[in-house]
C-alpha cells in the first residue's frame, strides 16, 4: 500500500481537530468512535506493511537535515504494532472511563450557571455541552500523543527522532494536567521537567554524533569517523536521556507520580509502550549504531538494569495504590529490558524486544483492570479492595 508508514503516521495528527469538532458538536460517543476506527485503519497500515520484508519510505526535507524517512524493520515492527494496537484498543476503552472522569469534574465546576444583574441567565453549561468539549479536547490529545509514539519509533534521522520525541511528551503532559487525580498541575509540571531534562539531554547527544558525522541520517551514522572522546560523552548522554524516559534508577521518581495521577487509558500508555520506547531507542541508537562503544559500556547498562529490577520490585511491594504498584513494577520491567540489552548476547537482546511487547499487553490490561475497579468500586487501594470475588 502506498505512502502507508506516512499515513500511519500523520492522519491521526492531521485529523485531531476534526476529533475535537466532532466531541464538540457531535458528542463523546462520536468522537470515541472515530478516534476508534482511525487507529484501527492505521494499525492495519502497519501490520499490512510489516509483512514481508524491510519496508522503507523517503520524502524530501531539507538539506541542514538530510532525509525525512520512515522504516518499518524487523526492530521497528514490534514496537510499532503494538503501540497502536493499545492505542486502538484503550481509545474503546477510553468511553466509559472518560465519562465517568467527566462527570466527576462536572460535579466540582462552579459556578455553572451565569447570571446577569436583573438575574435573567447568561450562560448555563450542561453536563451534556461540558461532556462534549471535554471530550474533543482529550481525544485530539490522544491522537497527537499515539502519533509521536509511533513517530519515534519510525524515524531514520536523528532530529526527526527528536521531534517525535518531543512531539509524545507534550500531549503527555496536558493529558495529566487536565483530567489527572490531584495535585494533577504540580505532578503534569514534575513530568514535562524529567522528561525534557532527559529530551535535552538525549538532544545534545544527537547533535554531538549528527555534527561530527555530518549527517543527521541513520544510514550515514559511521562510529569511526567520531573522535573517541567525543563519541563516548555522546553516547553516555544518549543512554542517560533515554534512562529519564525509561525511569531507570536515579530517573525514576516522575514516574509512579505521573501514573498514579494520571487518566488510567493514558497510564496504560505511558507505562507499558511510552516508557519502552526509550528500549527501542537503544536498541536502534547505541546497539545497531555505536556497536563498539555499545561493548564498552554493556557492562554499566547490565549493572543499571538489575538495580532497576531490584528497586523497582521491591518499592511495588510497599505500595498500597494499585496504579503505583503498577507503576513501579513497570520501573522493575524495564530493568529487565536494561539487563537484556546489556548483555551483548542474541538471546538477550531478543528477549528484552519480547519483554517489551509482553510488558505492553500484560501491563495494559492489567491498567485496565485497576480503571474498572476505579469506576465501579470507588477506590484504589488495595487495602480497601479486598472480597472482590464475593
Amino acid at each position: 500500500m502506498e505512502y502507508a508508514l506516512l499515513q500511519a503516521v500523520f492522519l491521526p495528527l492531521l485529523l485531531s481537530p476534526l476529533a475535537y469538532i466532532i466531541g464538540r458538536r457531535l458528542g463523546h460517543t462520536a468522537a470515541t468512535w472515530f478516534t476508534f476506527g482511525l487507529l484501527l485503519y492505521c494499525t492495519i497500515l502497519i501490520i499490512t506493511a510489516s509483512i514481508g520484508e524491510t519496508y522503507e519510505e523517503h520524502y524530501p526535507w531539507t538539506e541542514m537535515f538530510g532525509e525525512f524517512g520512515l522504516l518499518l524493520d524487523g526492530l521497528a515492527a514490534p514496537f510499532a504494532i503494538m503501540i497502536y494496537v493499545l492505542c486502538t484498543i484503550l481509545a474503546l476503552y477510553s468511553k466509559p472511563y472518560m465519562l465517568h472522569k467527566f462527570h466527576e469534574f462536572y460535579k466540582q465546576q462552579a459556578p455553572k450557571t451565569v447570571y446577569q444583574s436583573d438575574g435573567t441567565v447568561l450562560e448555563s453549561l450542561s453536563l451534556e455541552k461540558f461532556v462534549n468539549r471535554q471530550s474533543g479536547v482529550y481525544y485530539a490529545l490522544f491522537l497527537v500523543f499515539s502519533m509521536g509514539m509511533l513517530g519515534t519509533v519510525l524515524a531514520t534521522n536523528l532530529i526527526e527522532f527528536y521531534i517525535f520525541f518531543e512531539v509524545m511528551l507534550i500531549p503527555g503532559f496536558f493529558l495529566i494536567a487536565f483530567w489527572g487525580d490531584h495535585p494533577r498541575r504540580r505532578i503534569a509540571l514534575m513530568f514535562f521537567f524529567w522528561t525534557h531534562v532527559g529530551a535535552v539531554i538525549l538532544l545534545l547527544g544527537l547533535l554531538a554524533i549528527g555534527l561530527n558525522v555530518g549527517s543527521f541520517d541513520f544510514a550515514d551514522i559511521n562510529e569511526a569517523s567520531i573522535p573517541p572522546g567525543i563519541l563516548l560523552a555522546a553516547a553516555v548522554a544518549i543512554i542517560i536521556g533515554l534512562g529519564v524516559k525509561l525511569a531507570a534508577f536515579g530517573f525514576h521518581i516522575w514516574l509512579p507520580y505521573a501514573h498514579g495521577s494520571a487518566p488510567t487509558p493514558i497510564s496504560a500508555l505511558l507505562s507499558p509502550a511510552m516508557i519502552g520506547i526509550g528500549a527501542y531507542a537503544l536498541f536502534r541508537l547505541i546497539v545497531e549504531f555505536l556497536p563498539q562503544t555499545y561493548a564498552d559500556l554493556s557492562i554499566w547498562i547490565t549493572i543499571w538494569g538489575v538495580a532497576t529490577m531490584f528497586y523497582g520490585g521491591a518499592m511495588a511491594l510497599m505500595q498500597d495504590d494499585i496504579k503505583r504498584v503498577f507503576a513501579y513494577s513497570s520501573i522493575s520491567q524495564m530493568g529487565y529490558l536494561l539487563f537484556g540489552i546489556g548483555s551483548m548476547s542474541t538471546l538477550g537482546l531478543a528477549g528484552a524486544e519480547m519483554m517489551y511487547v509482553s510488558h505492553a499487553l500484560g501491563k495494559g490490561l492489567l491498567f485496565m483492570t485497576a480503571g474498572v475497579l476505579i469506576v465501579h468500586v470507588g477506590a484504589r487501594h488495595l487495602s480497601k479492595l479486598g472480597g472482590l470475588a464475593g
